[in-house]
């Protein structure tokens, strides 16, 4: 089990303006923030990092969507990260997702879910390295991790 995970504010709760509930969310449940930037994806650079899932019938809408303004991408650190921030945010649909999570409390749908969650430890290495060289990332007493 890992100790980092890697998220994203998607662009519908950022315009929403829930941004800062939701990391004031994800702070409040013990994580600590290794990276944050605020950035908007450009068509291509969201279609790299959903490569995965290149031949699901929602790709071409998940890519639009996650360049259709900023987002802010995060990598977070807590003790077995991975599972700890997907009980967090809940299920991908917000109509599933348990009351209190981040999902059922700012997702407007299914894709427009508020957040990415990393799915593993591999996943939030791979994520997380997309965004944020080694030199972008620190522990809390400002050192590099």
């Amino acid at each position: 089990m890992g100790n980092i995970t890697f998220t994203m504010v998607k662009p519908t709760a950022m315009r929403k303006g829930f941004a800062t509930k939701i990391l004031a969310k994800i702070t409040d449940a013990g994580f600590k923030i290794q990276a944050l930037k605020m950035m908007q994806l450009s068509k291509v650079q969201a279609e790299k990092f959903y490569e995965v899932h290149k031949e699901r019938p929602f790709y071409g809408e998940l890519t639009d969507f996650m360049s259709s303004g900023p987002i802010i991408a995060a990598i977070l650190e807590k003790e077995n990260a991975v599972e700890e921030y997907r009980k967090l945010i809940g299920a991908t649909n917000p109509e599933n997702a348990e009351e209190g999570t981040i999902r059922k409390m700012y997702a407007t749908n299914i894709q427009e879910n508020a957040v990415h969650g990393s799915d593993s430890d591999e996943n939030a290495e791979t994520e997380a390295t997309f965004f944020f060289p080694k030199n972008e990332r620190f522990t809390d007493d400002g050192k590099l991790v």
